[in-house]
Formats: C-alpha cells, structure tokens, sequence
C-alpha cells in the first residue's frame, strides 16, 4: 500500500473499524465513550509513512485489536509517539517490537 488512505481503507476493509485517540493512559475511541488500558489491546500490524522532505508529514498507522473487548481498530498517528505526553505503559504497549 502506497498511501495512508489507501491503507487505511484495506485495514477497514479487514475488518478495523474503530477509530482509536491515544490519550495519556489509554486508547479511546466512541467519541471517549470507551477507553481500553495499556493490557487491554495488542497492536496487529502498523504501518509507517515518511514525508519527503518536512518530518511533520510522518505517521504511523497502527492495526489494534482486542480480544477481551472484542474491537478493532486504527490509531494514526502523525507525529510519533515519543513526542506525546502518555505513560511508560503505554509507550511501550505501542512500541513496535521486533
């Protein structure tokens, strides 16, 4: 895939519908209405965009899952997770491990 739309249209069509927002300590998605902590979810797959020239058009596109919630979904992410202000839990439950 060539393109975050176009990823992110594939990821829907696998079935990744819920669009998740990194807070401080959680992920949420439902407008807030739901939140899932950092042992809730597991990252399926992600995908990283670079820009050409300007480090503001990176992002990340993360596949989540869960199985206790029974949810998936896309957290995008434009600037990196580093630059976020979120605990030491999650950073890691969103690091890409090898």
């Amino acid at each position: 895939m060539d393109t975050l739309s176009e990823t992110i249209e594939t990821l829907r069509k696998e079935g990744y519908n819920e669009d998740f927002n990194l807070q401080q300590n959680c992920l949420e998605c439902r407008a807030g209405q739901f939140k899932m902590l950092h042992d809730e979810f597991i990252i399926d797959k992600y995908f990283r965009f670079e820009g050409d020239s300007d480090p503001a058009d990176e992002a990340t596109v993360y596949a989540i899952s869960s199985e206790k919630h029974n949810l998936k979904g896309i957290l995008v992410n434009g600037a990196g997770i580093y630059t976020q202000d979120i605990t030491d839990e999650m950073l890691n439950a969103l690091t890409i491990k090898h």
